[in-house]
């Protein structure tokens, strides 16, 4: 199994729509580890680390405009690198 680990920052109308929770729920049914915490600037931040396939998967759920409500304007998406990766998918 390949992991990889990235992190996205996704734009638009994304806070105050249960963005976080839908991708928690989203990672948590992939069995993806990571987080999705609010940033002052109205994004979002995902960290996603696991099998490098089900990562990407959750990468193109994001980039495909994510939970119902949310209006993805862009994601821009890097490699990241953990010495320690997360366990279970966080929200904040």
């Amino acid at each position: 199994m390949a992991v990889a680990c990235f992190k996205a920052w996704v734009y638009g109308k994304v806070q105050g729509v249960g963005f976080r929770y839908s991708t928690q729920a989203m990672a948590n049914d992939l069995g993806v580890q990571g987080y999705a915490h609010n940033l002052e600037d109205g994004s979002v931040e995902v960290l996603a680390w696991g099998e490098a396939e089900l990562v990407q998967e959750l990468i193109l759920w994001l980039k495909e405009g994510g939970p119902r409500g949310a209006e993805i304007d862009r994601v821009l998406v890097q490699p990241h690198r953990t010495d320690n990766p997360p366990h279970g998918f966080t929200t904040g």
